[in-house]
Formats: C-alpha cells, structure tokens, sequence
C-alpha cells in the first residue's frame, strides 16, 4: 500500500490529527498526551480548530447524554492544553467554564502536555491561572506544579491560598507547613485578605493537629517563619477591622505569638486606634496590652488620655468598666496624670448609660484633689452633663462649681421621611442589558436589580429576539441550562421542579432550553391551600416570571406592567396607565400574572390616583376599567392574626412560631378579578404557619409583593420575625422591614407586632433594621408606639423574648433622640413586667433606660408596680434604677405644675 507523508503524519495510518479527534471524541483523556507526542505545529494548529468546534457541539447536548459529554470534556480540556501555542489562550481554555469541573482531575494530563515548553511559558500560565478567581482555587495542583516545574515565583493570590489550604488542611499540616517553601509568602498573603480563609477560622480547636494557629506558632518557635514579620502582619490585619469572624484568626495567632515588649510599645498608637475603632473582643485585647503599658509606667500621659477617651466613646460595659478601673489605678500610681485625664473622664458625664456616668463621676471625685483650680471649673462644668439620679452627688464633689443643666424645650428627634429612590430606566442598550443579567447570575438577592433586569430583558427581545437570544448564548455559554435541550435532568425529573431559578427559566426559554408545555405549565399552577404564606409568596412569584418565560419575544410582551417605579416595590399610578395605553394602542391584552402584580403594587394613596383612575377608565380597555376600579376601592385585602399564649403549667417548650396563626380575609370579589396564582390573598390558605420552612429565609423580595398592603406583607412575614425571636439560628430576616416601613397602606397589629419581634431579635443587626424601620414609621406619623409596647409586654412576660435585646434595641433608638417614643413604648411594656411576682432577670437594665427616656423628655405619670421595687431595700440594679425612675417622673409631674401655675 503506498502512503503519502503530510506534515509528519502518516495518511492512511490510524494516527495524526484523525487518532487525536477520534480519542478526544470517544472520551480516551488518558491516549491524548501520547497522540500529542506525534504531531508537529501545524497538525496542532489544525487540531485546536477542530477542537474548538467540537466543545461548541457539546455544550448543545442534552443531559441524556450527560455521562458521554463528561468524558469528551476531560478528554477537550488535556488536549486543548496541549495544541494552543499562547500562554494566554492555553491559560483561557485552562480555566474556561465548561471545562472547569475536569481541570482538578486531570491536572497531570494537562501537565504532561505542557513539559515541552519553556520555562518563561509554563510560568507564565501559571500566573495567568492564579489570577483568575474562580479558577486558581481549583487548578491549585496544576498552578503548584507548573510553578516548581518552571522555577517562577509564587503566585500569592486569594485563589492560590484557597486551593493550598484547602490542599493541605488535615492532620499533617505542621509536618507540610514545615517543609513547604511557599509557606512564609503564602501565610503572608493570607494574613492580607479582605476575608480571611474558612480554614484559618474553622479548622480544628486549639491544640488540635489542624489548628492553623497553633501550627504558625510552631513555626515562628522554630525559625520557619519570622516572629517579627508575623506580629506586623496580624496587627496590620486587626488594624483594618472587618467582620468578627475575619479578624478570629490573626488574633488567636497574636496570642499565640504574643509581641514583645519593644513591639507593644513602638506600636501604642495602633493598640489606642483598635480600642477605639476596632470590635469588642480586638478592642479588649488592645485594652489588655495598654493597660500592662499604663501601671508600668511605659505609656504617655497624652497617648493614656487619648485610650481612655476612645474606649469611653464605646458602648460595651465590660469595656468601659475595665478603662475607668484602669485610670483610678494610673492616677492612684501616677497623680501627676490626672490633670491630662480626668478631663477626658468627665466626657462620660454625658454617656447614655447611667452606670457609666457614676463610675465615671466616683473616678473623677477620687482624684479631684490632683488637679488645679482651673480644671476643676472645668470638670464641675462637665458634670452639668450628668442625669437627674446623679445631681446631688455631684454637688457634693463640686459644691459651687457645678454647671448648670440645660433646660431647653425637649425635642423629639426622628429620621427625615426618606425620600423615594426612583428606579432606573430600562430601556438600556443590549450591552448593559447582558451586564445587568450576569450581575443577577453572580449576586442574586437585590429585588430591584433583578426587576430592571426582567424588563429590559422584554423590552429588548419584543424588538429583536434573535439577536438578544445569540447575545445570552454567547454570556452564557457555560450555563447550566444551556446543555439542556429538554426540560427534564438525567435522572427523568424537572429540572426546573423547585421554581423557576430567578431568571435561568426566562434566559433559558428565549434559548429555546425549555419546551412550551414547561413554561405553560409553570404558569398555569397554583398555590396549594396547605401552603405557608411564605411559600405561597414564592410560588406567586414564579408563576409570574414562568408567564414571562412563555410569552417572552412573542409579539404579546413588549414591556412589563409590574416593573416597580420605586424602591419599595411601587408602581405610580400614572405610569402605570401609561404603560397600558402602549398595550391598548398596540391592540394587546395584559399577561394575567403581569397586571395582576401591577395591581398590587400600583400606589393607591397617591396623590395622583384620583386622576389616574380617571385616565385609566377613559382607555376604554378591560385592563384600564380594572385599574380604576382598583384606585377607588378601599383597601380589599387584610389578614387576621391570631394568639395562642403560653399556658402556665406547660411542659416543654412550645414555640412562638408555632403560637401565631395567619389567616387571610376572604374576598369574593377579589377571586374574581385577579388570576388564580394570586387567590391565595383573598382567603385560599389554611392558617398553618408551623408547617413552614421557610422561617431562616426572607428575601426582601417578598416585601416587594406588597407594597401598599403594609398590614398585610407584616402579617405575612410574622412566622419569620417569631422565629428570630426565640430561635437560635435564624437570623438575616427583618430586611423587610425597612420595605415595610417605606411602603403605603394602613397600619395595624401585625405591624406593631412584627415590630415588636424584630426589636427582641437575637441578631444584632436584625435588631438595629427594626429599630430604623420603627423610627421611619414614627417619623412618618404611622408608628402606634403603644400597640408595640404591649406586645412587647406580653412577650417578655412570657420568656418569649430575652429583655436584654430588647433594652439593646431601646437604647440604640433612644441614642437617636427619640426619647419620648422609647419612653412611649417603655410605658406599656414595663407594668406586667413590675406586677410580675417574681422580676426577670434584665428588668433593672430596661427600667434605667426608660429612666433616661424620662429624664430627658420630661414625662410624667405612674407606672403600675413600680413603687413596689422603689420602696425595697437594696442596692441592686433593680432597685436603684425603679427609684430613679420613679423620681424622674415625679420630677416631671412637679416642673408640669410649675409650668401650669
């Protein structure tokens, strides 16, 4: 047989181009280094071509052939390494998305391809690698490998450290931190992270073999690593703050690795920046190196008087405890000082704590005697700052001297109405368009980002769906649903069985990734009556983008009617009558779903609804009659809540969630004129709130169903707010609230209720949400202050609620200025509390914080039970701040009368 050599293969001969295609096709990954082997540069040059065309073809399978395509991928992604000649392409192909599930297991393959070239190549790769964040974690034993073999340098990126860690975190890891040379540039890196690695923060207790700290210290003890460069690294670390859980680490570490006593004093401006700024258990730590600075006499005057006055400007009371104890004993060792200090003491006269002020006040009159007369006129002017409850000791240290408080007209000080934050327009080019999809592909979660998405995404495939389709195939190639060309997984179930996945089910529809009946029978389905009012909102939710998913680029959807206009989730009326004069002058009917959201979220207590309506009825068109029926009817939506209290000889815990029942008032008519996807608002649910599971998850997109139905989104989200309250994991969900208390509609019980619960939150931010939501209702004058405090009462009076969080939330809203709604809602929840025959643990706290609220807005009256706890012996928190309170408000009976005489 004769043969014919071309470009050093041999035609005819079961090798070449042809062997290497057919390997790769057939899925042989483990052939493809060897078939590399034989062929020259422009043999690979022809088989990157064909390469190229052949994933192209597998990302167009379906999953029935999901098995056959992973095997061809493992096979494209060694074989792809190995024919492009670019250190950046072969480094893209590497790290491509389609391919990324493969590249850890196939790292030596790819490897083996690659030994034939430079050294400057292969490093070069490597760093190509590194940098891109989603892949460098991955590719770690590739990247390592390409890097040793190629003698580069090492690529300290977050990925790099990631997959190293990930690599090396086990038993071993003292052994392998030891004999690896990455190790000082890798840990430096680390140390240097914006988020410092789960297996620094997580991995093992202390002492145990895969301690990350301990090890370090090891390290450091041997000379591995140097001493004094880890110290800089995790004070520098500590001193950019960031969340508790990123600063664990480097302060276990410097614990571990503890500064010397040249480093503690060279660094004294850092130690007084991070009692200052920095979070309580960092601050604490710096607290502890000055304070062993201060009693040896090593700290300045100034540098001690500019700690004390940072720590005093906090608010956690071990803190402040610890500082005033500090300076009595640097002033008692060291009475020079206090000419320099107690100045900055006095600044606590004006603390909200009123403990703070009398220790503060004790501290001050222990060492009054050290300083001349000019700043003792200094100080008893400072301690015209001091409350009511503290006026006569204070006139004891100052007799004379002491400045007189202010008696200006209280003024209650609430936030501004905040102004509506109007949503972008949407009609966008078709570039930002696909922008704003892979922003929602990365960073789901943000209701008014994925509304502009949507909409844009209508607007632009109505005028031309074919070019938007090739667009979102090309952003989107490495999508899941993109190798779907069924609705249906491998296994034979539905893909999309959980919901509609955001917007994957439209993008995946306009692909033609979805068939027809799918879309059809995602919006066609129902709310069930067995639903949660949670699951409910979701289910409502997916029916709607399910609509849009079937109609999208069929001449009938050229802009949403439900695109909300503002922030909360609003619609102005007149836009939306704009937006249905666009339909009826293109001689289209509304998408059901679609007007049905319009409608529950057009602003009905605008001001422009009257005319509106009218506008709305002279469109002459089914959807424009509904609109303005909608505007002038009253509120047709509401729900019942209903209580089940805590018996007193209960066993066992029975659960707050489990005692709120939400049932939603039937309305006839509303069935009738809104689709069945939203008939579940018009009383087709059953109360069932304990069989929900939707209690740890409260995507503000929720509260966006239901803007101008504020008394009914409150009673929707009660079972999530309760199990906040009295749960122990469950928190990041009273991110509605802010939506809530901007929104419109009437204001009720589950408002002040699902208030009150949000204010008992375990979660301190939770907490600090509530407290602005409930300041923005006050401000807008929609706040019933006492409906919440009596909620509040019956929840701390049955230990449903901790009352240490509630006087957290208290006091952070009356730090604001907003002494007398506090002291408004104080007043209704504290009297059970007092009548109680035995007082819960944390009633002294609440009682000096509404003591506080008196004294500063001069309210007066009687509290029931109060007198009881007044009039007891003691010293204790309890009884001290019952009798302050108690005088506040007859001090503000008796400057009343006088005023009134």
């Amino acid at each position: 047989m004769t043969t014919k050599v071309i470009s050093g293969t041999v035609e005819g001969d079961d090798e070449g181009v042809d062997a290497l295609m057919k390997a790769v096709r057939a899925g042989r990954a483990g052939e493809v280094p060897a078939l590399l082997e034989r062929l020259e540069a422009a043999d690979r040059a022809e088989a990157l071509t064909r390469l190229k065309a052949l994933r192209a073809e597998v990302r167009s399978w379906d999953w029935s052939r999901w098995q056959e395509a992973t095997r061809v991928r493992r096979a494209l992604y060694v074989a792809g390494a190995g024919c492009h000649t670019g250190a950046a392409a072969a480094a893209s192909w590497l790290g491509g998305r389609d391919l990324l599930s493969w590249r850890t297991e196939d790292g030596a393959l790819a490897l083996r391809v690659l030994t034939d070239r430079t050294p400057v190549w292969r490093a070069d790769v490597a760093h190509r690698l590194a940098a891109k964040p989603g892949v460098a974690e991955e590719s770690y034993p590739l990247i390592r490998a390409l890097v040793e073999s190629s003698g580069a340098t090492v690529p300290a990126t977050d990925g790099y450290v990631l997959g190293w860690m990930r690599k090396i975190t086990d038993d071993r890891l003292l052994t392998t931190l030891r004999n690896d040379p990455q190790t000082p540039v890798l840990v430096a890196h680390a140390l240097a992270m914006r988020e410092t690695p789960d297996q620094l923060t997580w991995s093992g207790t202390d002492g145990s073999a895969a301690h990350w700290p301990s090890a370090l210290s090891k390290l450091t003890e041997e000379g591995v690593l140097d001493r004094a460069e880890l110290v800089d690294l995790c004070v520098s670390r500590l001193l950019r703050g960031g969340r508790s859980r990123d600063l664990r680490f480097p302060l276990a570490l410097l614990q571990l690795v503890p500064p010397n006593a040249d480093e503690r004093r060279d660094r004294i401006a850092d130690w007084i920046g991070m009692t200052a700024d920095a979070t309580s258990t960092v601050a604490g730590y710096a607290q502890k190196i000055l304070s062993g600075l201060a009693l040896e006499g090593a700290l300045p005057g100034g540098a001690f008087a500019e700690m004390t006055a940072g720590v005093l400007f906090r608010t956690e009371k071990k803190l402040l405890r610890a500082q005033l104890t500090l300076v009595n004993k640097v002033l008692t060792k060291n009475p020079a000082l206090a000419g320099e200090v107690l100045p900055v003491v006095a600044d606590a006269f004006g603390h909200d704590d009123s403990e703070v002020q009398e220790r503060a006040l004790q501290v001050v009159a222990r060492h009054l005697k050290a300083v001349d007369e000019a700043t003792r006129r200094e100080l008893g002017q400072a301690a015209s700052l001091l409350g009511p409850a503290h006026r006569s000791a204070a006139e004891t240290v100052f007799g004379s001297g002491l400045g007189e408080p202010e008696h200006l007209p209280y003024e209650e000080i609430l936030p501004p109405v905040p102004e509506p934050q109007i949503l972008r327009d949407t009609e966008g080019s078709l570039e930002e368009l696909v922008e704003d999809l892979l922003v929602q592909q990365r960073r789901a979660g943000d209701a008014m980002e994925f509304e502009v998405a949507l909409d844009g995404l209508v607007r632009h495939a109505h005028k031309d769906k074919e070019r938007v389709a090739s667009r979102v195939k090309e952003a989107f190639a490495d999508a899941y649903w993109q190798d779907s060309g069924a609705f249906l997984d491998h296994t034979g179930y539905d893909y999309f069985r959980h919901g509609a996945r955001g917007l994957d089910a439209v993008l995946a529809a306009l692909v033609g990734k979805v068939k027809r009946e799918r879309t059809r029978a995602g919006r066609n389905q129902t709310v069930p009556m067995t639903s949660c009012v949670h699951g409910a909102m979701e289910v409502t939710q997916d029916i709607r983008v399910w609509e849009v998913a079937h109609l999208i680029g069929g001449g009938t959807l050229p802009l949403l009617l439900s695109t909300p206009t503002r922030h909360t989730g609003g619609i102005d009326p007149l836009e939306l009558v704009r937006r249905l004069r666009e339909y009826a002058d293109a001689g289209l009917e509304p998408a059901p779903m679609d007007l049905g959201h319009a409608l529950l979220r057009v602003r009905r207590q605008d001001a422009a609804a009257v005319q509106a309506a009218d506008e709305a009825e002279a469109l002459g068109s089914k959807a424009g009659a509904r609109l303005a029926e909608w505007l002038r009817s009253e509120n047709p939506l509401g729900a019942t809540v209903r209580f089940h209290p805590r018996g007193e000889k209960e066993s066992g815990r029975w659960w707050l969630v489990d005692r709120i029942l939400v049932e939603m008032a039937k309305r006839p008519e509303f069935r009738d004129e809104f689709p069945k996807g939203l008939h579940w608002l018009a009383g087709g649910l059953l109360p069932n709130a304990r069989r929900c599971y939707h209690w740890e998850q409260v995507p503000e997109r929720w509260a966006t169903l239901l803007p101008a139905d504020r008394e009914l989104l409150a009673a929707c989200l009660l079972s999530s707010m309760a199990s906040a309250v009295d749960g122990d994991s469950a928190r990041d969900v009273t991110g509605p609230l802010t939506l809530l208390a901007e929104g419109e509609g009437q204001v009720g019980r589950a408002v002040a209720l699902v208030l009150a619960f949000g204010l008992g939150c375990r979660d301190a931010d939770d907490r600090l949400r509530a407290v602005d939501a409930l300041l923005v209702l006050a401000s807008r004058g929609d706040l019933d202050a006492r409906q919440v405090g009596r909620d509040l009462a019956w929840l701390l009076a049955e230990r449903s609620m901790k009352p240490n969080r509630l006087a957290d939330a208290a006091r952070t809203a009356a730090a604001t200025g907003a002494y007398g709604t506090v002291w408004t809602i104080l007043s209704e929840a504290l009297p059970p509390l007092l009548e109680a025959e035995q007082p819960m643990r944390g009633l002294g706290e609440l009682l000096a914080i509404a003591a506080d609220c008196v004294e500063r807005c001069g309210a007066t009256g009687q509290l029931a039970g109060l007198e009881r706890h007044a009039a007891a012996r003691g010293s204790s928190q309890l009884v001290t701040q019952a009798r302050r309170l108690r005088n506040a408000l007859r001090q503000g009976s008796d400057q009343s009368a006088t005023e009134m005489s």
